[in-house]
């Protein structure tokens, strides 16, 4: 589940877009880097009725990247890792971020608990604007970074980073059968409630607010979204990078 607040930005950065659709934007590249010492599969998921990006998912060993070119167009979406993955040719099942046991995505998101980053790309009335966030909304799987190169603006890194399977708390962690933590889930995914997930009465800002569970996430993690209503204090406003890198283990 996204932030509302960050899928309020991203949607409202997009109601310039029918303006906007015949500009011609600078070319972008998205890099997707595996900084991780073990392979990860990311996967991509574009919002309703964007493109699918590079099938909506691939493979990257450890200690490399993948850089392709980013829509010449609006586009949002998010991107997450894979990890701990097995599979021969379309199908790939993964103890964590599987969408549907397959390789390629094709639309589908992935499984909580994911570190998510969360992107829109060409957007706004003043400029070709880039928006990106890191929410650990759905929980924690590996540390992630979003850096923007030659950016015009305040274009900052923003990121969680930290190893949360090292410090999560024993109620949230999601273990292997061999007993290991393999990620740490949100307090929603953990224990279903309504108040936790933000839902039915809960669902506003008046209503939905922080818990013990989402403070674990903010004190590691300040500059992410942790809960639906989160409003993280670090804000941007990036034009035109050339270059968009979603790191993991960085």
């Amino acid at each position: 589940m996204a932030s509302p607040k960050l899928l309020l930005l991203l949607a409202t950065s997009l109601l310039g877009c029918s303006l906007l659709a015949a500009a011609d934007y600078a070319p972008m590249t998205l890099t997707v880097v595996n900084n991780c010492p073990f392979p990860v599969w990311p996967g991509i998921q574009a919002n309703s009725g964007h493109d699918v990006l590079e099938g909506g998912g691939f493979f990257l060993p450890a200690l490399s990247h993948k850089s392709f070119p980013a829509p010449a167009h609006p586009w949002s979406g998010r991107i997450w890792a894979r990890t701990g993955c097995a599979g021969a040719g379309a199908q790939l099942h993964c103890a964590t971020g599987d969408c549907g046991g397959r390789l390629q995505c094709g639309g589908l998101g992935g499984a909580a608990p994911a570190t998510l980053a969360q992107l829109s790309l060409h957007h706004g009335g003043g400029g070709d604007q880039t928006s990106y966030g890191v929410s650990v909304v759905d929980g924690f799987n590996v540390g992630l970074s979003v850096t923007p190169h030659e950016g015009r603006g305040n274009c900052p890194v923003l990121g969680c980073r930290r190893n949360l399977t090292a410090t999560c708390p024993g109620e949230l962690q999601l273990r292997s059968p061999a007993g290991s933590v393999l990620a740490c889930r949100s307090g929603c995914e953990a224990f279903r409630t309504d108040e936790l997930c933000c839902r039915n009465m809960y669902n506003s800002p008046r209503t939905c607010r922080a818990s013990k569970y989402s403070e674990f996430f903010k004190r590691e993690c300040p500059q992410a979204f942790t809960y639906a209503h989160d409003s993280p204090s670090l804000t941007h406003e990036c034009a035109a990078p050339r270059e968009l890198k979603v790191i993991f283990c960085h």
